[in-house]
């Protein structure tokens, strides 16, 4: 069991690797989509600017403002790339600030989201937010390794930092 302490660290830790992996793009390729129907790299870093602070706010409200959510998804798909990052950056305050609101009977409070059962609200923000937020930065390491940058390794995406791989 995480403390709120912990759970605040491991999304702002979510937000340092991202900003690590965000400085590895070539802007030359911020368009760069692995399928016609996936979102190309801008779009999905347009995408984690709101993601997890929205999502936050929907489990604290216990209910998904889908109208609030598209606004600001729209707010997002205006930025360029340097507000895009600036925007990202402002997230560790913001989760700071999100999980500082929420009492241990708030976590603990259930709640049905997106009408897959009752979960406790520790247990969605884990579960969709955190974990969320850790494929959505393996996607974006893999979009960089789509656009040639083998020398990102496991090092670059799990511990944001550019180092070689240890010896096992």
């Amino acid at each position: 069991v995480l403390t709120k302490q912990e759970l605040i660290a491991s999304l702002q830790n979510e937000v340092r690797i991202l900003l690590h992996l965000a400085s590895k793009i070539d802007r030359s390729k911020l368009d760069y989509r692995p399928t016609p129907k996936q979102r190309s790299t801008m779009e999905l870093l347009q995408y984690m600017v709101t993601m997890g602070p929205m999502l936050l706010r929907a489990i604290k409200a216990g209910t998904f403002d889908a109208p609030a959510f598209q606004a600001a998804r729209a707010e997002a798909n205006a930025y360029n790339f340097d507000q895009v990052l600036a925007a990202i950056e402002r997230q560790k305050n913001m989760y700071a600030e999100l999980i500082g609101g929420f009492s241990d009977a708030d976590f603990r409070g259930e709640i049905d989201l997106f009408g897959a059962g009752k979960s406790s609200r520790g247990a969605v923000i884990i579960n969709l937010v955190l974990a969320g937020c850790a494929a959505y930065r393996t996607q974006l390491f893999c979009y960089l390794k789509a656009c040639g940058r083998d020398d990102l390794n496991t090092m670059n995406l799990w511990n944001g930092v550019d180092a070689p791989m240890p010896s096992l």
